[in-house]
């Protein structure tokens, strides 16, 4: 009689993460400042630092090299210290630009000058909108779709502006707590189908969705959320986010991710972090 050899359940193994090379646009926070409030993490009453803040960002265009990217960047202008956030100033995919309009008077004049940086760079499919949207702030592409804010920046009706233009299916994701105002610091993308987010920074409906398509997703905690811990940008295997967002570190490093904690405490007074400085070209 054969003898009885028990089975043990092994883990399944980790997915083989590969960095892929991006191209990336920013752009230098020469004349960052806070000197309006358009979100609640900003204060002009609180002093900011434009030389640390400077110091920040270059040691996160750095460090972008270092990984093999290419960086490209646009020039400041006078007068609009949020320009520095590059993320909000167009949507990009296959070489197509969807240029970005601001729902708030101080940054209306960034949507017009990013798309004319495109179109001197030689973009030649470039869109003005007809709605208000906040570029990559709203827009995340994951995979061959896109994931859409909005609740209090981007209009909804862009949404459908954007299916039409990418020719990429869109769904739409409501924002409700105005902490995470853009869909890039409530929820991240990891790689073509896995993503991380914060479930409270969403409405019940959208959470049931996200659900849905992303049943194994890093959830977020609300400590990590507070620091912006998911206005990270990923390249498949590196992970760069704020350092302070331990949970999630620790989260991506168990999921075979290298996570990369980056300090930009100067840009986070105006709401922003790692993603906001990043926008992807390609």
């Amino acid at each position: 009689m054969a003898a009885h050899t028990d089975t043990v359940d092994q883990p399944a193994p980790r997915p083989a993460r590969t960095a892929v090379a991006h191209r990336l646009l920013m752009c230098r926070p020469q004349y960052f400042d806070v000197t309006y409030r358009i979100n609640p993490w900003m204060n002009p009453h609180k002093p900011t630092d434009a030389g640390t803040a400077l110091l920040q960002w270059e040691q996160l265009r750095e460090l972008y090299l270092s990984l093999g990217h290419s960086v490209e960047v646009i020039e400041p202008l006078e007068g609009l210290p949020d320009m520095v956030f590059a993320a909000n100033g167009a949507t990009v995919v296959d070489g197509k630009v969807l240029g970005a309009r601001f729902r708030h008077r101080e940054r209306t004049a960034e949507g017009p000058a990013y798309l004319d940086w495109f179109a001197q760079g030689g973009f030649t499919e470039l869109l003005w909108p007809e709605h208000i949207n906040e570029g990559e702030g709203d827009y995340l592409r994951v995979g061959r779709r896109m994931l859409a804010g909005t609740g209090f920046r981007t209009d909804p009706r862009s949404h459908a502006e954007a299916q039409e233009f990418f020719g990429l299916p869109v769904t739409g994701l409501t924002l409700v707590d105005p902490d995470f105002y853009h869909l890039d610091t409530a929820l991240a993308v990891l790689s073509p189908d896995e993503v991380m987010y914060y479930p409270a920074a969403f409405s019940p409906g959208s959470r049931a969705v996200l659900r849905e398509m992303f049943p194994d997703a890093i959830l977020a905690r609300a400590q990590d959320a507070a620091v912006f811990g998911l206005n990270a940008f990923s390249d498949g295997l590196n992970v760069l986010l704020p350092q302070a967002a331990t949970g999630l570190i620790a989260q991506l490093r168990e999921r075979g991710f290298n996570p990369v904690g980056v300090s930009l405490g100067e840009l986070l007074k105006a709401g922003g972090s790692v993603k906001c400085c990043t926008l992807t070209l390609s």
